[in-house]
């Protein structure tokens, strides 16, 4: 089970009431949603090996040089134009994401990010290279390309929340957008997504999208179909698609979900704990942050016998 933890730790915190705080007064409402939220997916999935993927960097330079309106609507631009600009998170979320890295830790849950890339890339290597079936836990449809009905690989998509999620399989995947899943990354860049900046191309949404990669495969197949006059392609549709070349030039690239990073492949150490590594840390975090519920709730689940 590979958990995409930031999108799992802002929904807990939009979704969770501010009211949960610790004794000092600080928001733990993503921190507890967050490990209620492993508990629920532990006890109901009893994966083998269990991971929470991180963002080492949200917004990687080299997507951002491809495509430079790339997440560019997330920013929290550094005052005065100086220093470095930021993921825009809410302070109240942002005091929580180091404690939520140190109960993770405590408590043995394998953590991975790699500098440069996002929790999507370490996903798409893990579920790539496991050699074994995986639930990816998201809230992201990107991640969809990674579904595979032949290696076991399937999505756990959390829009409608963690407990109305969907198990989304290759048949979902063609049932919802009417292309397999391994087309969906080319799906995704022709029509675009303004949550993550991209344009897409012009008059082509989810219908024509889907009927292009049906009639020619690929976003390779319908540029080339495009740049041939004799193809049977609706004018406007042609010129849309040659006006777009630019963006079609890189934007791939930038949907594509990395697959080859280097992540140690000791799935020993991702194992899904029985037990918490540091018990007196784990308690010792609990009572300072007011976690015992929640941290109750996590030994529970990963200490039943699931094997």
């Amino acid at each position: 089970m590979l958990l995409d933890t930031a999108s799992l730790y802002f929904r807990a915190f939009f979704g969770m009431p501010d009211s949960l705080r610790a004794p000092d007064g600080t928001p733990v409402n993503a921190v507890r949603g967050l490990l209620d939220f492993i508990a629920r997916l532990v006890s109901d999935y009893a994966p083998s090996h269990l991971v929470c993927c991180w963002d080492n960097d949200w917004r990687p330079t080299w997507r951002v040089e491809l495509l430079p309106s790339y997440k560019e609507h997330r920013l929290a631009r550094a005052a005065g134009g100086g220093g470095v600009d930021a993921e825009e998170v809410p302070d109240a979320l942002a005091v929580q994401v180091p404690v939520i890295a140190e109960v993770l830790a405590a408590m043995g849950i394998a953590v991975r990010g790699v500098d440069g890339y996002e929790a999507d890339d370490v996903i798409g290597t893990l579920a790539t290279t496991a050699g074994m079936p995986a639930d990816v836990v998201t809230g992201d449809r990107d991640l969809f390309q990674l579904v595979d009905d032949e290696r076991e690989i399937r999505v756990l998509y959390t829009a409608r929340g963690v407990g109305r999620h969907e198990q989304v399989t290759g048949e979902v995947v063609r049932a919802k957008y009417g292309v397999r899943a391994d087309q969906y990354a080319d799906f995704a860049t022709l029509r675009g997504d303004a949550s993550d900046g991209l344009p897409g191309v012009k008059g082509v949404g989810d219908k024509t999208a889907a009927r292009l990669l049906a009639e020619f495969g690929t976003l390779a197949g319908i540029r080339a179909a495009a740049a041939d006059p004799s193809t049977a392609l609706a004018a406007g549709v042609r010129a849309n698609l040659l006006a777009a070349a630019g963006y079609l030039d890189v934007a791939p690239r930038v949907v594509e979900v990395t697959r080859t990073l280097p992540i140690p492949a000791d799935w020993g150490e991702l194992r899904r704990p029985h037990a918490f590594d540091d018990e007196a840390a784990v308690t010792r975090l609990a009572d300072t942050w007011g976690l015992g519920g929640s941290v109750a709730r996590v030994r529970a689940a990963l200490a039943a016998d699931h094997d």
